[in-house]
């Protein structure tokens, strides 16, 4: 069994661990001597745990051994993006001013990950500050998509997105402030859920009341997404948004049980996109045709939509330049120079400016929330194309099918951007593959507080294919 152990899910190494059959010292260790052999060629990890790691795996081994309690994740290695405070372990945020920071305390959702008795791999690679949708950094270097080397792995969860790809260790903590967790997982066929806001606390946003920025599961499989989420869910007195919040049984929302008969899903190709590539769209539209299958009506989104990446934008780079303004006047030098150059764009804004957009921020909001009235989801594909070459700059524009179709955000990632400001759930998970052999993936957006229903959907869905029994060729 010990061969296979760095590819089964998380909650079935769980239950493996539990009744004795799987140790966590021989998982963990399979694991580890799997990153050693492919960090080299995809980058994922800034930091890796190595003695850390093996530790906590004998005292978890330990822990079963003796009969003791058991959390839902004993025994099971994960990593952190390394945007993600963790105590004790070195958190770098994907910069050179930060190389040696280390935390005194976990960020909440790191404690209640150890707290469920998860055994820590190490930090994943980000760019800095997470400020873009490649993962490349000074700190680091580029990080790479375990399906095709010479494509990105996205970001800026892009480290994290690598790692679950290639199978070093089942689960990820990963991040989303304008589909950070979404895009990688596009990028790499993974499952990438962003929550309602507040679902997850996050106890490091300095603005918590005009938070967009979420702490996020990242895995293969929407079950192991659903286990991960129980854990990491619940109210936390630093984050104002989850006070107040009943606790949900995720993991039973996510069995894929029963039929989509009287649902109504909404669904768009484009969602005010112009070019979307053709495998995109046809595996988009082949996803479809299985939830009819399933028995859902299917709805078009017919009223026109109005481009939304500028409101994010403000809303974004105001936020980054009160953060990291005093930081680039400081250490700039040493610093992205895409970051500083994001950074500065925030300049041409005023208070005013600024107000404005979080007004058309609200409208945005009940925009949405009339879409999801008289339907259960939204449907859209969850990037524009497959992943991008690697060397990639933020700055210039992209191809689709050939055709140069105008800068990255707006034409890649329109589909993810919305529902960071609308504090929507939405989930990516994989529906097909590219003319390239890269993943495609198709995003599921709920109602607010509904991640139950975007779980069972997309575990349905999953069910129907065999998109995360392929592996990359490693």
């Amino acid at each position: 069994m010990t061969d296979a152990l760095w590819q089964r899910p998380a909650h079935e190494l769980a239950r493996l661990i539990a009744t004795k059959q799987v140790s966590p010292l021989e998982l963990t260790k399979a694991v580890l001597e799997r990153i050693d052999r492919l960090q080299p060629t995809l980058n994922a990890f800034i930091t890796v745990c190595h003695e850390k790691a093996l530790d906590m795996a004998r005292q978890a081994e330990q822990a079963v051994m003796d009969g003791a309690a058991l959390g839902p994740l004993h025994g099971v290695p994960y990593a952190v993006k390394d945007l993600v405070n963790t105590a004790g372990v070195r958190t770098t945020f994907g910069s050179r001013v930060y190389e040696h920071n280390v935390p005194a305390e976990d960020a909440v959702a790191a404690a209640r990950m150890k707290a469920a008795g998860g055994i820590l791999l190490g930090k994943t690679t980000t760019p800095e500050f997470g400020h873009k949708a490649m993962t490349d950094a000074p700190l680091f270097g580029r990080s790479c998509n375990p399906w095709d080397t010479s494509r990105t792995c996205g970001g800026s969860s892009g480290g994290a997105a690598a790692a679950v790809a290639a199978g070093l260790g089942p689960i990820g903590i990963a991040t989303d402030g304008g589909g950070s967790t979404r895009i990688p997982a596009a990028c790499c066929g993974l499952v990438g859920l962003k929550q309602t806001l507040g679902t997850v606390p996050h106890s490091q946003v300095q603005d918590a009341f005009g938070n967009y920025t979420y702490v996020t599961p990242l895995s293969r499989t929407v079950l192991d997404t659903a286990l991960q989420l129980s854990v990491m869910a619940g109210a936390h007195p630093s984050d104002p948004w989850s006070i107040g919040l009943a606790p949900q049984d995720f993991v039973a929302s996510a069995r894929p049980e029963g039929d989509l008969k009287g649902r109504r899903i909404l669904w768009s190709a484009t969602l005010g996109n112009a070019v979307v590539a053709r495998d995109v769209r046809a595996a988009f539209e082949a996803a479809l045709g299985r939830f009819a299958e399933l028995g859902a009506e299917l709805v078009e989104l017919a009223e026109p939509v109005p481009k939304m990446e500028p409101i994010w934008r403000v809303i974004n780079h105001a936020s980054w330049r009160a953060r990291f303004g005093g930081l680039i006047r400081d250490h700039g030098a040493r610093m992205s120079p895409s970051l500083l150059r994001q950074v500065e764009v925030g300049a041409q804004w005023s208070a005013v400016d600024y107000q404005r957009a979080m007004f058309e921020r609200t409208a945005l909001f009940r925009r949405v929330q009339g879409w999801l009235e008289a339907n259960d989801v939204l449907l859209t594909p969850t990037l524009a194309r497959t992943a991008l070459p690697v060397e990639q700059d933020l700055f210039e524009p992209i191809e689709i099918d050939g055709a140069v179709v105008g800068e990255l955000r707006s034409n890649l990632f329109p589909y993810t951007l919305p529902f960071n400001i609308t504090g929507h759930p939405a989930m990516s998970l994989p529906c097909g593959f590219g003319i390239d052999g890269l993943p495609i993936g198709l995003q599921i957006v709920g109602r607010l507080r509904d991640e139950a229903t975007v779980l069972r959907i997309g575990a349905l869905y999953e069910a129907m294919e065999r998109w995360t029994e392929r592996w990359p060729d490693l």
